[in-house]
């Protein structure tokens, strides 16, 4: 058999990174609707211990997405866990009677993906599947208000007032690691987006990457999925061209910069007030990511919330189960030093 052949037997993967709140789970459920008979698997990794996009997934109603096609990880970021969750995951899709003919993995917002990358090595899976490409999906309006830019200005006010602090910013290294590694970049939001806020966002991505990389503009992550897939990279062979800022330590980063936990909370009176304490919440505590279920008095459906900063969407998604008490959970991320006790206390 031929190299050529062999690669075209291989399973393709496609890698969907993005910050936190960028969109990929949206993006993921406009693929599944428009697979047009596929079998795709996906393996969704999140950063805690309770997962919301694979329960998202599943209450997609898209037909002949299956439950056992939704894979998630919950132990950590994937690429911190690979031995442990990500490779045993990978063979089991392989052997199945059916295996998927392709599989989109959603990574953790604070994933790298070019240790997942990496990963793709590794002897068990080398022959069996090739990374199609890494997908970076882009938060249009929040990078446009500078979240992930530091301001030189004040870093040098600060710098020459006291050299030996740290002014390195995790969130920004996190956003140009997934940036550097990305074969196309979906720029996502572009509706909340004035045309010169996207014309500029999309300028600065271009010139962090020092390679040709398609940009795709969205509104709500819908993107042909012709487009996302198949951009056969080969992308495990193609690691030179896709640096990191943590070449240097092997590729290997630490999440201790980010912390998660999981608030359970009662019914809810209202949805409007409900909303509203939430953004009063993620304002004061510079929470950068809540997710999560909650009930609404007289409501037979369940109300799902995403919020990014100070920004959320939410709707009733499923009906709630007759059986059981009524409530739900929050999943809260944030930078290192969140004070649980007084977010729980604000949203009691």
């Amino acid at each position: 058999m031929t190299s050529s052949s062999t690669a075209r037997a291989r399973v393709p993967v496609t890698v969907i990174t993005g910050f936190l709140g960028a969109g990929k789970t949206t993006l993921l459920r406009h693929v599944l609707a428009n697979a047009k008979g596929q079998r795709i698997a996906i393996v969704v990794n999140e950063f805690g211990t309770l997962g919301i996009d694979g329960d998202t997934l599943r209450a997609c109603g898209v037909e002949g997405c299956r439950d056992e096609d939704i894979v998630e990880l919950t132990n950590g970021c994937l690429c911190c866990t690979v031995a442990d969750d990500f490779l045993p995951t990978m063979e089991a899709l392989l052997d199945r009677d059916a295996p998927p003919d392709h599989i989109v993995i959603e990574t953790s917002g604070l994933a790298l993906p070019k240790p997942l990358l990496k990963a793709f090595g590794w002897p068990t899976i080398r022959t069996r599947m090739t990374v199609d490409g890494v997908v970076t999906v882009v938060d249009g309006p929040a990078v446009a208000a500078g979240r992930f830019a530091d301001d030189p200005e004040e870093v040098a006010r600060q710098q020459a007032a006291d050299p030996s602090l740290d002014h390195d910013n995790p969130l920004a290294e996190v956003y140009e690691d997934q940036l550097l590694c990305a074969d196309l970049v979906v720029l996502n939001k572009t509706d909340l987006m004035t045309a010169t806020q996207a014309d500029a966002v999309e300028a600065a991505i271009r010139a962090e990457i020092p390679r040709a990389v398609k940009v795709v503009r969205a509104t709500d992550g819908q993107v042909d999925p012709a487009i996302l897939l198949g951009l056969d990279a080969a992308a495990e062979d193609d690691l030179d061209a896709r640096p990191s800022h943590h070449d240097a330590e092997g590729g290997e980063h630490e999440h201790d910069d980010f912390e998660s936990f999981v608030l359970p909370i009662t019914e809810q009176a209202s949805v409007e007030e409900f909303i509203n304490r939430l953004k009063t919440v993620a304002e004061q505590h510079d929470i950068l990511r809540m997710k999560g279920y909650a009930t609404v008095a007289g409501k037979p459906m369940r109300l799902a919330v995403q919020g990014v900063g100070g920004r959320f969407r939410h709707q009733f998604d499923q009906p709630v189960p007759k059986a059981g008490p009524r409530g739900g959970n929050l999943v809260v991320i944030g930078q290192k030093g969140l004070d649980q006790a007084a977010i729980a206390r604000m949203l009691a």
